[in-house]
């Protein structure tokens, strides 16, 4: 079959972590960046390397590109000039001297926990043991004044050994033996975990850049801080998909598309920095589009978005569209320069929460399947688009992922009628533009913003954030700032705007990562205040959204249907 026959694939995934610095302390409040670095994005780098003939779509945060500078700095500086880590975690782990006290040892206790119970802990029954052990002493807090620094040693580096990702731990002599060694852990042995991390840390990107100079990958942007663009440009938007949805007291976000501008330059410009060339393709934070927002992006220069396939089907439901085309096309809305591709839902959410449970070869297999089915059944030329976030969905799988992303890369580089691509290659080669007169405001999740605003907590998160904005406006337009203290408002601003803060306000999420995500939001609007030269308004003491929920995948990843 010639290649402009075949169906044409798109594995688009998408990386990002928000800010977990406090920009004025620069303490890292969150491990994450670090975590999901050496487990997940060595690992999907490791397995498009070893099939050349596979490509892919890799799209960065802006805001997770500088975090992963910052790390490698840190821990270059740490084995080099005994410079002290901002992150307390990775800090602890080469730490000579465990602390004595025993809140101090319980909090370090307690955040070697946060890992999957059936795939990383229980997978070494080393480790399983010592969590068993931390367990227990959740409840009988007046023993940890008996565990002794062997106990919390052994556990820090059973913890960051369990993060490494699958193809360090098959490759790595070092990860190895430490793995085998079971217990007993000397400080020699965590700080040899540590030069792991480092060379990880320090090599990462280039291996994406490399990946990009031999044409396997296609690497895109986010705007820089990841913000909800099209509820800058109007909160009203909401409304399109969920007419009925409570807003919040805020009108309108002042600035919004000044602010917009201001991220979509701000990653252009990080991006460049780190890659050394401009990208083609703008992944919208959270695949988040309306018109006004497509209209931005083509005005920018993008050649080409992506969206959710639930934003497709809300928009060809609407009477000024045709309502027989297809999801597996690039669409381009009228009065706009951008393509845009949405995302194939039912295929995306079987990779991010069925598969895992599956055989990695029947997994892959029944994947190909519905391709061929598409193939065989759906007329004319087709783009289908996979897309979906490049580090959480892994840690449900075995080992990582490892089997399944083998079989799948290899595979599907080697079937005779589906093509690897990527969105640019699409565009390139005339893959068919179809017309869309109107779209329906949405992302990629339900089709709708209800993750990001519409209830109380997300509601009270937005006129939060417009107070600040309005100080913001205010004390920049008296002329107070310099232009060092501006840059650095503009900057704390942007961190405020990123929609990860949004994504866990509400009881429906588990109550640890509301607590923490609700506390570092609070922490970002008082930094801003006080970068502004003004108080904190009272309410940011306090805390205003509690979880309790247990949604699948631990909240960190949401199907783009919505089932009821």
């Amino acid at each position: 079959m010639s290649d402009n026959k075949k169906l044409k694939l798109v594995l688009c995934w998408h990386m990002h972590q928000p800010e977990y610095r406090d920009l004025q302390s620069g303490e890292f409040k969150l491990p994450w960046t670090y975590l999901h670095v050496i487990k997940d994005y060595v690992d999907m780098a490791a397995h498009l390397e070893a099939v050349p003939q596979a490509k892919a779509v890799v799209n960065f945060a802006p805001i997770l590109l500088e975090q992963i500078e910052e790390y490698a700095r840190q821990v270059n500086g740490y084995l080099h000039d005994q410079i002290s880590i901002t992150d307390p975690l990775l800090a602890a782990l080469v730490n000579p001297s465990i602390p004595a006290d025993p809140e101090e040892r319980m909090k370090l206790v307690k955040d070697c926990m946060r890992a999957n119970r059936e795939r990383q802990i229980n997978r070494y029954p080393t480790f399983k043991r010592l969590i068993e052990m931390a367990d227990w002493l959740e409840h009988h807090y007046d023993s940890l004044t008996y565990v002794n620094s062997q106990f919390i040693g052994d556990i820090l580096a059973w913890y960051h050994l369990i993060w490494m990702g699958e193809t360090i731990k098959l490759s790595d002599t070092r990860i190895k033996r430490l793995i085998e060694k079971g217990s007993g852990y000397t400080l020699h042995d965590r700080i040899e975990i540590i030069e792991v991390i480092a060379e990880q840390l320090t090599t990462i990107i280039c291996r994406y850049k490399a990946l990009a100079r031999k044409g396997q990958v296609e690497l895109s942007v986010t705007p820089y801080a990841h913000p909800i663009m099209p509820l800058l440009l109007d909160l009203n938007s909401t409304r399109e998909a969920m007419p009925d949805a409570p807003l919040p007291e805020l009108d309108a976000y002042p600035g919004g598309e000044e602010r917009i501008v201001w991220h979509l330059d701000k990653g252009v410009q990080t991006f460049k920095r780190l890659f050394g060339f401009k990208p083609k393709g703008c992944w919208p934070s959270e695949g988040s589009v309306s018109g006004p927002t497509l209209k931005i992006l083509g005005d920018f220069g993008f050649e080409w978005a992506a969206s959710g396939g639930s934003v497709l089907h809300n928009s060809l439901n609407l009477p000024e569209n045709d309502k027989t085309l297809g999801i597996h096309h690039p669409f381009k809305l009228q009065e706009t320069n951008v393509a845009c591709f949405f995302r194939d839902d039912g295929l995306s959410d079987l990779i991010g929460f069925e598969y895992s449970k599956w055989h990695a070869d029947d997994a892959v297999g029944d994947l190909i399947h519905h391709l061929e089915n598409i193939a065989a059944h759906e007329p004319g030329d087709k783009v289908v688009s996979i897309i979906m976030d490049g580090e959480n969905a892994w840690e449900y799988f075995p080992a990582n992922g490892y089997y399944f992303l083998s079989a799948l890369y290899e595979r599907l580089a080697g079937h005779p009628n589906i093509e690897l691509t990527t969105f640019s290659e699409c565009l390139q080669n005339k893959a068919e533009v179809k017309p869309l007169a109107k779209i329906v405001a949405g992302s990629w999740v339900y089709g709708t913003f209800s993750t990001w605003i519409g209830d109380v907590d997300k509601n009270r998160g937005w006129d939060m954030l417009g107070d600040v904005k309005w100080t913001f406006d205010k004390v920049i337009s008296a002329g107070r700032l310099t232009e060092k203290q501006i840059e650095q408002a503009e900057l704390q601003l942007a961190v405020c705007e990123g929609s990860d803060w949004f994504w866990w306000f509400g009881d429906y999420n588990p109550g640890e990562a509301v607590s923490n995500f609700e506390k570092q939001y609070r922490l970002n609007l008082a930094n801003l205040y006080r970068l502004l030269g003004e108080e904190p308004p009272a309410y940011l003491s306090m805390s205003f959204t509690q979880g309790s929920g247990t949604p699948a995948m631990g909240g960190a990843m949401r199907p783009g249907v919505e089932f009821t």
